[in-house]
């Protein structure tokens, strides 16, 4: 049974997820399917905005829309742009997409197992499934997937550059595990295995990572802290946790400074970042900030940008001060944010108002260089980029499509 918090951040949990997080097993919608050539790994921590050519202006060109799955809640690329990954939240799957071909290349689909979730409406449990993959991060590689389940109270590992060696007899006591389909381009069955179950808190969200894969981080939604957790892709199960941070309400984003060996939890049950020292893990300082935040980036120039999803705004911070530098309102419940490579633009997906916008920052402030319609509640976004174009990849969660705006870069 879920801990009970305050009216206030009650009605925060209402304004934040429309969802109910109710459906059951759903029939995957998917087309163009295929078989990828497996790649190498590629280093997740390489500098990637110092080897494309310098760009100072984004032209819209165009849209297209892909087939995803139902409540496909986040999506992430790997370092070298070549694949995405989608999380399919009511799905309870993950869909593996070539960039180049807009293909699905494999998709891990979850075996369901009866749960409880939340109503973020009603406010209260109900009844749900336990695999509801919620969000994600890539480590030692790009060879690791670890994913948040938002009814199972924790994380798993997947293997993704050689899905088959998930296919392990390893076990440990303790260690309750999650049985996956690995489904091919033709939906066909490729292989079966279990992934370990990483026990973090109530409803996990973001999953975070230090740049030398060595620590993950997760906020955890109804138990109000973070786990901290130690990676080892040596051994079985992989991670384990190392430490729980307690936060002062609900926890989402997390912004990882590896340079000042912190990390900022937005607290979006109030109106914080927690400021978390790698040292020690424990919160070192909190900053006051505007109510709501959902979601922070940051830059390597020592700037914070915040989604505040009550407010329907955006800001950039001090990330030493947390003073608010300068801010732009935007469509209604602006949630995922996601800068440019070079750091130099801020995507957001505004979900209850179905826009995506991209601004432009400037020493001074944002510029706000497009709104574009995004029809299905948009919720997650990543970039893909090369040296002439820029591309956003856009999850709406109530229609089942993943939209891609493409932009021409200019000089």
């Amino acid at each position: 049974m879920y801990q009970i918090v305050s009216f206030a951040s009650f009605f925060l949990l209402a304004t934040a997820c429309q969802s109910t997080d109710s459906a059951p097993p759903q029939k995957e919608l998917t087309s163009n399917l295929h078989v990828e050539k497996k790649l190498p790994a590629t280093d997740t921590t390489a500098p990637e905005p110092a080897a494309l050519p310098p760009y100072s202006g984004l032209i819209y060109e165009k849209k297209e829309i892909l087939s995803a799955a139902p409540g496909t809640k986040s999506v992430l690329f790997n370092a070298k742009g070549s694949r995405l990954y989608a999380m399919n939240l009511e799905g309870m799957s993950i869909y593996e997409f070539d960039q180049a071909s807009r293909k699905v290349t494999h998709e891990f689909k979850f075996a369901p197992t009866r749960g409880t979730g939340w109503d973020y409406v009603k406010e209260k449990p109900i009844p749900s499934y336990e695999e509801k993959p919620v969000e994600a991060c890539l480590s030692h590689d790009d060879k690791w997937l670890w994913v948040s389940l938002h009814n199972a109270e924790g994380i798993v590992p997947i293997r993704v550059d050689d899905p088959l060696a998930n296919n392990t007899t390893d076990t440990l006591a303790g260690i309750r595990r999650k049985k996956i389909r690995l489904l091919g381009a033709d939906k066909k069955l490729v292989d079966s295995f279990y992934v370990p179950l990483i026990e973090t808190g109530k409803t996990p969200k973001v999953v975070a990572r230090t740049a030398d894969s060595k620590h993950l981080l997760v906020s955890n939604w109804h138990s109000y802290n973070v786990s901290i957790l130690e990676t080892d892709e040596t051994r079985y199960p992989y991670a384990k946790v190392v430490a729980t941070v307690p936060v002062s309400a609900i926890p989402r984003g997390i912004a990882v400074d590896d340079s000042q060996q912190r990390s900022y939890v937005a607290i979006m049950g109030g109106a914080s970042l927690a400021v978390i020292d790698h040292k020690t893990w424990k919160i070192d300082t909190t900053l006051a900030v505007a109510s709501n935040p959902r979601h922070v980036v940051m830059d390597t120039s020592g700037h914070l940008f915040v989604s505040y999803n009550r407010l329907a705004k955006v800001a950039c911070l001090d990330a030493a001060t947390g003073k608010t530098l300068f801010s732009i309102g935007t469509h209604a419940q602006p949630r995922t944010i996601m800068l440019s490579k070079n750091h130099r633009f801020l995507f957001v997906t505004c979900y209850s108002s179905d826009y995506v916008e991209v601004l432009k920052i400037t020493d001074k402030g944002f510029e706000n260089i497009a709104s574009l319609p995004c029809k299905g509640h948009p919720v997650g976004v990543d970039i893909f980029e090369d040296a002439d174009k820029l591309e956003a990849w856009v999850c709406s969660y109530s229609n089942g499509s993943i939209q891609v705006f493409s932009f021409r870069k200019t000089r």
